[in-house]
């Protein structure tokens, strides 16, 4: 076995380009699989991570414009949610309506001693910890209790904490703050999806009565559901609750932009069909890419094994056995492919670890929230040594076939060749 490694290497260092360019399309196979799926998983992780923070089965209402004529009445309609469409909600639909709840937004400036920051403030139920998952440092969410007796409450993010009380944030729980003439309570402190971004809560009932007592718009209206498991039965619910609130706001039945829903189900569904497409796609690249590497090193065997045909004539004619030149030519391509697909597999790590390093901790501002494009754009050791595993067998079989030509050649043949 040394006397064959000698000789490879020998070979080797006699034909320089040759042997480069047989690892380059190895290496190069092996990299570029591993970064693309790194890259397609960072995505992939990233797209999870955000709809992890929403259930599943919850819808939220939004208010909207009329975008189709109806009863003599032109498009361009201002709809407002109020009391009565949160009711339908609660008494029509019951068959599939869990809890309900309503979100109202407002901006105020709150004061915690000489430290004050402005703030967007959410006047919810206690469903909404259900429905956009909260996950509390210390403290409590707002509850029933608050709700009924129109508890002033708030419960801040602790980006917002850290501002507010720079040397200890966690000290706020308890604390009354200043939110613009107001006092109010902290009573929970939970942890912000991105440094920087978040809204503060409180309870619904609080906020309606201080900042929208003059309107009889609602907000938002959000409700968790139940017994809707495919996609057809929660577009006929969609179509039932857009016509029952479309009617009673005078807009067209059908028309999608008077009231805005957005069901958190379907939206999930088509996140998994479109991440199987890009994990498809992803992995076809990565494998004609591969594949391309498998072509790179059939040809340069079949141009190795060409080029020492004389030699092959000579080593036969002095007695060597069609087996021995057989496993010259394959050992010889086992070894390249495979340390040139380890060297391409670490490459590839490294690649990934960078994105992961840079990429993966750039956060993207959306206006109403930060996100992170890129989480773990990494690929498991396994589909690594997988990737490398399929290279050096593709590069053993590539080198099969012009060895098993060249341990057939009769030595007469060989030594003619020039």
């Amino acid at each position: 076995m040394h006397d064959i490694l000698t000789e490879i290497w020998q070979t080797a260092r006699r034909n320089k380009l040759r042997t480069t360019l047989t690892g380059f399309a190895v290496a190069w196979g092996i990299f570029m699989i591993i970064v693309l799926l790194g890259a397609g998983n960072g995505l992939i992780n990233a797209t999870m991570k955000m709809s992890e923070d929403y259930l599943t089965n919850s819808i939220e209402v939004s208010e909207g414009v009329t975008s189709m004529p109806y009863k003599g009445m032109k498009e361009g309609r201002y709809i407002q949610l109020n009391k009565h469409d949160m009711e339908a909600t609660e008494t029509e639909f019951t068959e599939n309506v869990d809890e309900v709840g309503a979100c109202y937004y407002t901006t105020a400036m709150v004061t915690n001693g000489d430290n004050y920051k402005s703030i967007q403030i959410a006047g919810v139920y206690p469903v909404h910890t259900q429905i956009v998952k909260t996950h509390i440092i210390c403290g409590r969410f707002i509850n029933d209790i608050d709700q009924k007796e129109r508890r002033k409450v708030l419960v801040l993010a602790d980006s917002q904490a850290k501002e507010l009380e720079p040397k200890d944030y966690k000290t706020l729980l308890g604390k009354f703050v200043k939110v613009d003439n107001f006092s109010f309570k902290v009573v929970g402190i939970y942890k912000s999806r991105d440094e920087g971004w978040g809204n503060a809560y409180s309870s619904y009932s609080a906020i309606k009565s201080i900042y929208g007592a003059n309107t009889p718009s609602i907000g938002r209206v959000e409700f968790t559901f139940h017994g809707l498991n495919t996609e057809k039965a929660n577009d006929d619910f969609e179509k039932d609750y857009r016509r029952r609130l479309n009617g009673a706001h005078q807009a067209h039945p059908d028309d999608k932009r008077a009231i805005w829903i957005w069901n958190n189900y379907t939206q999930g569904m088509q996140m998994n069909n479109g991440i199987a497409i890009i994990h498809t796609f992803l992995w076809v690249i990565g494998l004609f890419t591969l594949l391309s590497g498998i072509v790179g090193v059939s040809n340069i065997m079949l141009i190795t094994v060409k080029e020492r045909t004389h030699e092959f004539g000579i080593r036969k004619a002095i007695g060597a056995k069609p087996w021995s030149i057989l496993r010259l030519i394959i050992t010889e391509s086992v070894i390249i492919t495979t340390i040139f697909g380890y060297v391409g597999m670490l490459f590839g790590v490294f690649a990934n670890e960078y994105m992961d390093a840079t990429l993966g901790h750039e956060v993207t501002d959306l206006g109403m929230e930060k996100i992170t494009l890129f989480v773990d754009p990494t690929v498991g050791l396994d589909v690594c040594i997988e990737a490398t595993l399929v290279m050096v067998i593709a590069g053993t079989i590539a080198g099969l076939i012009p060895a098993y030509k060249a341990s057939r050649i009769r030595p007469i043949e060989a030594l003619r060749v020039d």
